[in-house]
């Protein structure tokens, strides 16, 4: 089996580069150096000449514009990688009977649920990032190819920009940080998901065509806010920075986000035989990987 790789440089496309290459023959497709295939993912017509030549079997895309707040400007280019990519990718993968693993997000809900979403929640982004993300999932699931769809929330590990990392420095430079105590959701480990990406694909590959096919939240058990999050952070590392919680209202960003990410993982688990860690587990295991 033939698998092409999108967004293989980002923090999960560095993950599943090992666990997606005992699956079959990985093509990586990326604009950094070090890819297979140098790849401008926004570039519609080159990806589509890519799927062309490469003809995979498989298609992971790991590409999208996570920069939330940046994506408040830069609609169009959050259109193109967050909506306009999975589209494509859909069309040529039930054009050519491939199957897709795409990756979605927490901020499709509007969180004001007081309770973990479940996959049928109706959904209502209240930002760029969000609206785009969600017109993605639309488009890979209209187009009929066979396809999962992960939701994932709070995604950190130990490469790349994002959450943990950026703890780590300012607590290393800082005495004091306010951090926002009253959105609430579920670090994930960019490792967690590859893992869990090359179990769902294992099952997937071995049965029937379409019949584990669709949209699962794929989140660890349990939650904390920013602050808390950022607290497990410090004490973990032996660190002395002084935390104190505030509301949203005192960090006005240019995005809004969702108060509640909380996504529930029973789909997931009870389809393909998973138990997801905890978020504090995980945190540990990957601090411990640095």
């Amino acid at each position: 089996m033939k698998i092409l790789l999108l967004g293989a440089n980002g923090q999960v496309g560095w993950e599943l580069q090992r666990t997606l290459s005992v699956l079959g023959e990985l093509v990586t497709a990326e604009r950094a150096p070090g890819a297979d295939i140098a790849l401008d993912n926004t570039d519609l017509p080159r990806v589509q000449a890519t799927l062309d030549a490469v003809a995979p079997d498989l298609i992971v895309n790991a590409s999208a514009h996570t920069a939330v707040d940046r994506a408040e400007e830069e609609t169009e280019l959050a259109t193109q990688l967050n909506a306009e990519l999975p589209g494509l990718i859909g069309r040529w993968a039930a054009q050519h009977r491939a199957r897709v693993l795409h990756y979605s997000t927490d901020y499709v809900f509007d969180g004001a649920k007081d309770t973990p979403y479940v996959e049928t929640d109706p959904t209502g982004p209240i930002s760029v990032y969000g609206r785009t993300k969600l017109a993605g999932d639309e488009a890979l699931l209209a187009s009929g190819c066979a396809a999962v769809i992960l939701r994932v929330s709070w995604v950190y590990g130990m490469r790349g920009h994002n959450f943990l990392l950026t703890m780590r420095r300012l607590m290393a430079e800082r005495d004091q940080l306010r951090l926002v105590d009253d959105q609430i959701g579920a670090p994930t480990w960019c490792r967690t998901i590859a893992q869990v990406s090359s179990n769902v694909l294992s099952r997937v590959l071995s049965e029937p065509e379409g019949s584990l096919d669709g949209v699962y939240h794929c989140a660890p058990r349990g939650s904390t806010s920013w602050f808390g999050f950022a607290t497990a952070i410090r004490d973990q590392l032996g660190l002395s920075c002084e935390l104190e919680p505030i509301p949203t209202s005192a960090y006005p960003t240019p995005a809004a986000r969702p108060p509640n990410s909380r996504m529930d993982a029973s789909r997931l688990e009870q389809a393909f035989g998973l138990t997801m860690p905890t978020w504090d587990a995980d945190l540990r295991r990957c601090l411990a990987t640095s």
